[in-house]
């Protein structure tokens, strides 16, 4: 690519570790000023790392607290950005919970809380993007792979992830006119503590079988995807779900 991001400000939620982390220091070395969501005051400490790894890069950087299940919260978060920065031209929809346990045994509450931060806080990020965004903008909506997956245990992870699909689609025809592209990257399973919370040691020596380089994802295997989409040269890359997990499954 031979563009870069000098003056750009990207708003990434759920941005204090793992793929937040890395995507929001990937785009501030590209000269992107970050906002860096975070949701609670057990995270701050982690997202004060990532804003100071921002600033390392040479970048600005603007810490919200926020839970995203509530829309006044993302209302106030893009409300924020834009009066700090004057303008919005990238947001990453990366928050997200994850739960593996079989249908039979999810409760109500489990139900809630997924999908309040996968579907509803997602659809409402982007709902406020579509409003914020500057023209020539770029969302990108962070999926799963197992999408495409034939596996048990994860319906309401996987499940509360579906709709981003379906929400792409959608706004990147609603807004397409004025040169914002829309995408969801569905990465495989990555080696960082949201995935190693919910498998053992058999259920990841499986997982690494299943790629074709027989190992987890790396955070540093998606960020190229992430810079790809948010640079210029995406232009003509939108409304797609794009699966990279090194061969783990396809569609």
């Amino acid at each position: 690519m031979t563009s870069n991001l000098n003056g750009k400000v990207a708003v990434i939620t759920g941005a204090a570790r793992n793929m937040g982390r890395a995507f929001a220091v990937a785009l501030a070395q590209q000269g992107c000023d970050i906002v860096v969501h975070f949701n609670s005051e057990a995270s701050r400490g982690d997202a004060e790392v990532t804003a100071e790894q921002v600033q390392q890069a040479g970048s600005k950087a603007l810490l919200v607290k926020g839970d995203l299940s509530r829309p006044n919260a993302i209302r106030s978060l893009f409300a924020e950005a834009h009066n700090t920065f004057g303008h919005i031209d990238i947001v990453i929809n990366n928050a997200g919970k994850i739960l593996k346990r079989p249908i039979a045994d999810c409760s109500e509450a489990d139900y809630n809380q997924l999908f309040n931060i996968n579907c509803k806080a997602a659809f409402f990020v982007m709902q406020e993007a579509a409003r914020y965004l500057a023209d020539d903008g770029r969302i990108i909506n962070m999926g799963t792979s197992l999408l495409a997956a034939f596996t048990g245990n994860y319906s309401l992870y996987a499940g509360s992830k579906a709709a981003l699909e379906h929400f792409t689609r959608a706004l990147a025809k609603e807004i397409g006119s004025r040169g914002i592209t829309v995408n969801t990257v569905c990465p495989g399973p990555i080696d960082t503590p949201f995935l190693h919370g919910e498998e053992d040691e058999q259920t990841l020596a499986h997982l690494r079988a299943a790629s074709a380089a027989n190992r987890l994802g790396q955070v540093e295997d998606i960020v190229p995807l992430i810079s790809y989409l948010a640079s210029a040269e995406s232009q003509w890359t939108t409304g797609q779900t794009l699966f990279v997990n090194g061969g783990f499954v396809t569609r």
